[in-house]
């Protein structure tokens, strides 16, 4: 056996992305931790009624866990402590809903094991904010336009892609890979023709700091813009949706 195949035994900050059945009392946890990013874990007859970290490995569960750790294949949990639970959004079919969408387009976005203890902070930050009563929708919004780097795709949200000036409204172009001032609007006859309010919080959402958001209020008509355009640019130029978005576009047709 390798020296990568042997487990570790290591303490690790984790936020449980989801559970999957194995065997017949077995379960897949998988894991963002802040130490060793993405893990699967196969936990050992944690489908008892008895088991004694059931309260450990409940959906939207997140804490300092104790393992064996491989640096491919399964690991294993061993123990917990100092656990939490996001109450509110396990309470709240919606929040919920929003909540899951998030952590499963970071599980798309990096691969396992590489080290990513930015975004374990910006899940733990965010999953918070939402649990609090904070608009999981622009919670979710930021987090996708966040997360567009990690695609490959990285729009450029500060100035006109063409000239570079800043002063003047914007639209945003796909061919042209951001934004252009209305100087070169007909350079792209294809561009999304955006209201400068969408384009606003388009830009603010590209760079603002979770740790420090307190207050930020979006009328109907902008949330379901800025749905429609980041809904365009995952289709086209990232290509990957999680299933669980399926379920919150349900969520918004039965609001309407």
């Amino acid at each position: 056996m390798s020296a990568l195949a042997k487990a570790k035994p290591a303490e690790f900050h984790g936020i449980l992305l989801y559970t999957k059945a194995y065997r017949e009392r077995d379960l897949l946890i998988k894991f963002l931790t802040r130490e060793f990013g993405k893990k699967m874990f196969l936990v050992h007859g944690a489908k008892r009624p008895k088991f004694r970290m059931r309260a450990a490995i409940l959906p939207f569960t997140y804490g300092t866990y104790f393992g064996d750790l491989k640096a491919d294949g399964l690991s294993y949990l061993n123990n917990y402590k100092g656990i939490d639970h996001f109450q509110g959004i396990t309470a709240d079919i919606t929040k919920n809903a929003y909540a899951t969408y998030v952590m499963a387009l970071l599980d798309l976005a990096f691969e396992d094991g590489i080290r990513i203890p930015k975004w374990y902070d910006q899940l733990l930050t965010g999953l918070k904010l939402i649990d609090e009563g904070f608009d999981e929708a622009i919670i979710t919004n930021i987090f996708e336009i966040q997360l567009l780097a990690a695609f490959g795709v990285e729009p450029n949200w500060v100035d006109c892609s063409i000239c570079h000036r800043r002063d003047l409204p914007f639209d945003y172009s796909e061919a042209y890979g951001g934004l252009i001032c209305q100087n070169h609007f007909d350079r792209d006859p294809y561009r999304l023709h955006l209201d400068q309010k969408t384009i606003y919080f388009l830009r603010l959402f590209s760079v603002v700091d979770l740790t420090k958001l307190t207050h930020i209020k979006v009328s109907q008509a902008t949330k379901k813009s800025l749905r429609r355009v980041i809904d365009q640019l995952y289709t086209r130029s990232v290509g990957v949706i999680p299933k669980s978005k399926r379920f919150i576009d349900q969520l918004d047709k039965f609001k309407l």
